[in-house]
């Protein structure tokens, strides 16, 4: 049976303000089965919390809507709130099962969130999940030193992604905070 395939999200942190990107290919072996996916967008009552999310769309979803859960029962604290659903996402029968990855971020901190219990802040400024997450991370860590903008950068790196990376597109959706 062929897998799904196709995402790669970007997350900078830079000068104040939190940008992620993500591509918009979804893939079944080599086929492109969508090439305008959302894969990024704003969480919580608010939207002062964003999220880019790589793996099983409906398992996505399904975190988002546990982690929104989650900043509304603490206050919108994002880093506790991503805590309890890492724990959640560890020893839960069902939760377990999920397969997907995840990037949020809100004014003051940028987090990776993974089935295994990691809630990581990456070192740099700068993180990326997904099939192209290794691309659009060494393309965002050798612009970083040269470009001010996260937004810039973000969308730099994608496209450099999406030139090496069969599972990336340049259709990007980009949200930020700060």
């Amino acid at each position: 049976m062929d897998s799904w395939h196709g995402t790669t999200i970007l997350g900078v942190k830079k000068d104040g303000r939190t940008v992620i990107a993500g591509d918009g290919q979804v893939s079944l072996g080599n086929t492109v089965i969508k090439p305008n996916a959302k894969k990024v967008r704003r969480l919580g009552a608010e939207g002062k919390v964003i999220g880019g999310f790589a793996g099983a769309t409906a398992d996505a979803f399904t975190l988002f809507e546990r982690l929104e859960g989650k900043l509304e029962k603490h206050n919108g604290q994002l880093l506790r709130a991503a805590v309890e659903l890492a724990k959640d996402w560890r020893m839960d029968k069902y939760l377990r099962n999920l397969e997907a990855m995840m990037i949020v971020a809100d004014a003051e901190v940028m987090l990776i969130l993974t089935g295994n219990g990691d809630v990581l802040e990456p070192e740099g400024g700068v993180a990326a999940i997904g099939s192209g997450g290794n691309y659009a991370l060494a393309a965002a860590r050798a612009l970083s030193e040269y470009e001010p903008d996260p937004e810039v950068l973000a969308r730099r790196a994608m496209g450099i992604a999406a030139e090496v990376c069969v599972f990336t597109n340049d259709r990007l959706t980009v949200e930020s905070v700060g």
